[in-house]
C-alpha cells in the first residue's frame, strides 16, 4: 500500500478510521458534493494537514516529509489547472522549472501532447485554448514531471464523454508504463467504470466514515 490513513479527522469534513490506497493502480474517489474528496487529496501531499490521526506514505509518517519534497513525488492537478501567458511549450516547461527538473526537448513535449490528444503546435499561445484543451495541457505537463503519485481532481470535467475516455485511457496507459499511482476524483460513472481498479466512496463525515 502506498498510503495508509488511520483515525483521520479534518475540520468536520473527513472522518476516516482506516483506509489503504494501493500502489501502481488507479483509485477513483467518488461521493456526493461536500464529502471531502478534494480535502482528502490535499491531505495526501500536505497541502493541508489533518486535525488528528496519522497518514503514512510508503510506511513513513507523512508529517515527517518536507512538504516541497513530498509534492515532487505526490503531485496534484487541481480542478481548474493554471495556464500562464505565453506559448504551449513554455507552459509545458514551467512545471519542470518550478520543480527544479531538467527541461525536456521538443520531441518529448510533442509526445506528451499526442498522449492527451492535444493537436496544437508548441509555439501556439496557451491563453487561446478552450477549457478542455487547457485540461489536456495540464495533463501533458503532469506527465512530463513523472511523479510517483498523480492526484487528479476532476481532470476531465471540461471534456465530453468520448474525449474524456480516450484522453484518460491514453494518459493512464502512459502512467502505468512508468509504474505510477493514480488517485482520481471523478463524477463520471463511465470513467470510473472503465478506468478504476479500486473505488473509494466518501460520505459526509456526519454519516460516518468512507
Amino acid at each position: 500500500m502506498i498510503f495508509r490513513l488511520e483515525n483521520i479527522r479534518y475540520k468536520g469534513i473527513l472522518k476516516i478510521d482506516d483506509l489503504k490506497i494501493p500502489a501502481c493502480m488507479v483509485t477513483c474517489l467518488t461521493g456526493e458534493s461536500g464529502a471531502g474528496k478534494t480535502s482528502l487529496l490535499r491531505l495526501l501531499n500536505r497541502m493541508d494537514d489533518p486535525d488528528s490521526g496519522s497518514i503514512y506514505y510508503e510506511d513513513q509518517l507523512l508529517d515527517k516529509f518536507n512538504p516541497i519534497e513530498l509534492r515532487r513525488k505526490v503531485t496534484m492537478l487541481s480542478q481548474a489547472p493554471f495556464t500562464l501567458p505565453g506559448t504551449i511549450e513554455e507552459n509545458l516547461q514551467i512545471g519542470l522549472e518550478l520543480t527544479e527538473r531538467e527541461k525536456k526537448d521538443k520531441a518529448e513535449l510533442v509526445k506528451a501532447l499526442e498522449t492527451v490528444q492535444l493537436q496544437k503546435s508548441l509555439d501556439e499561445g496557451a491563453e487561446n485554448l478552450s477549457g478542455g484543451e487547457k485540461q489536456r495541457l495540464a495533463l501533458a505537463r503532469l506527465l512530463l514531471l513523472k511523479p510517483e503519485v498523480y492526484l487528479l481532481d476532476e481532470p476531465t470535467s471540461a471534456l465530453d464523454e468520448e474525449a474524456e475516455l480516450t484522453v484518460m485511457s491514453r494518459f493512464l496507459e502512459e502512467v502505468k508504463r512508468e509504474k505510477g499511482t493514480v488517485i482520481m476524483i471523478t463524477h463520471s460513472k463511465q470513467l470510473a467504470d472503465i478506468c478504476a481498479e479500486k473505488r473509494i466512496v466518501l460520505k459526509k463525515a456526519k454519516e460516518g466514515d468512507y
